[in-house]
């Protein structure tokens, strides 16, 4: 059967015709934004298929630390050959270094007019497709003439309409440590508490898919779903009673939960502070939860884990080393055959490129009301922790009822 998709997407993959001489190509790849498993790997596949091509290896440059790469004299671009972009797939981080922001369009495309540049690769998320389409938007009123090609790189899972971001299983099986370990802590410690916080600053899909590989965590709590500490329904009295029938409770926290909470911080204007990428500055939630887990449970023995910077800098796994290179080779393809302002991605498992103003108009997030959070809390046994005067707060699905419910559907 053939993939149904609306009319904007299109099929990645190589092409009968080619719309540049690759003898005549001069490549640009920058990365930017967090740092992501993977990174590495897409830059040394975006490397070997340009010279797969028959692009110059003289002629494909690295811009260094982001998009002030372009036009910061104290950083300048790097060549990039296959010698010299050999085995850094074996390493974490990025061998051009990155940053957030930065993004002068003036600046950046007079640079790619003045350098020759007629393929540029944007390896980034949110905010660095954002960036790609400017580049790509003032190519064209400027009349330079250039490739624009995005690279969705989201630890946090929340590029709209792609299934997966590169680097995420990998989080994934990372995270996943930290929680075995704060679930050792915590039963070798009386009345314990393990409390991991981990990314995802608007969508919790790190959080919901590490406890659910884990199989140890009491209760999961991320941005898309708002909880209450105290009261008859809120999160510590649901730990009082796990930890009064275990003896002990793990709780794991994407960084974007309970904002709302504590407040966010403002810029001074009343509107909500932002980096240098535009996310919304965040207030550290672990550490808020931790106070008031210490004032709560007084006799009980706190265990906090961060392991977010660990988690970013690890290489990548295999199967996140295979879509790096998929990604890198598509999108290679799509510059050859004339695509511009388009990122490259797996949507209901096949790869197609997709203008980047789609993708980027929202972050994915994971429904409240789906079935991966209902499976999470079937597995968890975790209730909801705040009043809902709405709409009654239903009793969870049993696994077995769960499992009717989707072989029925």
């Amino acid at each position: 059967m053939c993939l149904q998709l609306p009319s904007w997407a299109v099929r990645a993959g190589a092409r009968e015709n080619i719309y540049m001489d690759p003898e005549k190509v001069t490549a640009a790849i920058v990365t930017c934004g967090g740092l992501c498993p993977g990174l590495n790997d897409v830059v040394a596949g975006l490397v070997n298929k340009l010279v797969d091509y028959g692009v110059k290896e003289d002629n494909i440059l690295g811009i260094r630390y982001g998009f002030r790469g372009f036009y910061d004299p104290e950083h300048r671009p790097m060549v990039l050959t296959k010698d010299s972009v050999d085995g850094i797939q074996l390493q974490g981080g990025t061998i051009l270094g990155t940053s957030r922001g930065g993004a002068n369009m003036r600046e950046i495309v007079k640079k790619i007019d003045m350098w020759g540049i007629n393929m540029l690769f944007v390896v980034g998320g949110n905010g660095g497709n954002a960036g790609a389409n400017a580049i790509h938007e003032y190519c064209k009123k400027s009349g330079v003439h250039c490739a624009v090609v995005g690279v969705p790189k989201s630890i946090d899972n929340d590029i709209l309409l792609i299934d997966k971001c590169f680097g995420f299983d990998t989080a994934v099986e990372e995270a996943q440590r930290a929680l075995l370990a704060a679930k050792v802590e915590a039963s070798s410690a009386f009345k314990g508490i393990g409390l991991v916080k981990l990314m995802g600053r608007q969508s919790g899909f790190i959080a919901v898919q590490a406890s659910l590989a884990a199989g140890v965590v009491d209760a999961v709590l991320i941005p898309e779903v708002p909880f209450e500490l105290q009261g008859p329904k809120g999160l510590f009295q649901y730990l009082k009673k796990v930890i009064q029938h275990k003896g002990h409770a793990v709780v794991c926290v994407a960084e974007g939960a309970g904002q709302s909470i504590m407040g966010q911080t403002s810029n001074g204007n009343g509107s909500k502070a932002t980096d240098a990428s535009g996310n919304p500055i965040l207030q550290d939630i672990g550490k808020f939860l931790r106070q008031e887990m210490q004032s709560y449970f007084k006799d009980a023995d706190v265990k906090y884990i961060d392991p977010t910077y660990m988690i970013r800098a690890i290489p990548c796994a295999s199967t996140d080393r295979v879509y790096c290179k998929i990604l890198a080779h598509n999108s290679v393809h799509a510059a050859f055959a004339g695509y511009t302002g388009i990122t490259v991605g797996l949507v209901n498992t096949h790869y197609v490129y997709l203008p980047i103003p789609v993708v980027i108009a929202a972050p994915r997030m994971v429904d409240p009301k789906g079935k991966m959070w209902t499976r999470l809390r079937a597995s968890v046994g975790q209730p909801t922790f705040y009043e809902t005067p709405e709409e009654p707060n239903w009793p969870l699905l049993t696994d077995d009822v769960a499992a009717k419910e989707e072989a029925v559907v």
